[in-house]
């Protein structure tokens, strides 16, 4: 296993211990004020993120993709927005609607990604990809920290992974107009 699958690993193991803090720690550690617990949630998302950068930075960087890397980082990346959208809508801190389809879009286009690459298509992420979810990731952060604009960064996470869902199934549905002819 090489150190991009082990940052990738790593944020799997992250996004269970951020789910595990962010919605029980205050019911945990009740003498606690709620801004240290954001604090400290935070502090593990923000870790998980800069291992989500990493992880690609260096597999591209010392050519170490692997087939292994190819599935993990995806899923772990899931994972990790998985547990900040849920953990925050059971705080009522995100509103049900977005997370609803954030999640929908993200499970639909994971196993959509898997169709197109069967067929050929390159299904890495596309710039769009990466801006969705660094404003996910932004999202999460105010949220946790309820920042002014927190909701505001939501509903931009919301428009642009629902656009970059919409590029992969439009890719696609060229690809087989194409492939007819």
């Amino acid at each position: 296993m090489n150190l991009p699958n082990i940052l990738a690993t790593f944020r799997i193991l992250l996004a269970f211990m951020f789910f595990f803090f962010l919605v029980n720690f205050g019911q945990i550690f009740t003498q606690i004020h709620q801004s240290w617990i954001n604090y400290f949630t935070a502090l593990i998302f923000v870790i998980a993120c800069v291992t989500d950068f990493f992880d690609g930075y260096i597999a591209r960087k010392w050519n170490q993709i692997t087939k292994l890397g190819a599935i993990i980082d995806p899923l772990a990346d899931k994972m990790l927005t998985m547990a900040g959208f849920l953990g925050l809508m059971m705080l009522d801190r995100a509103n049900a609607w977005a997370v609803y389809l954030i999640l929908v879009r993200e499970f639909f286009i994971t196993g959509f990604r898997v169709v197109m690459a069967s067929d050929g298509l390159n299904v890495s992420a596309s710039m769009i990809g990466k801006i969705k979810t660094t404003f996910q990731m932004l999202a999460i952060g105010f949220l946790i920290m309820e920042w002014i604009g927190g909701s505001v960064l939501l509903w931009v996470a919301v428009f642009l992974t629902l656009y970059s869902g919409f590029e992969y199934v439009y890719a696609y549905v060229k690809f087989i107009k194409e492939k007819k002819n």
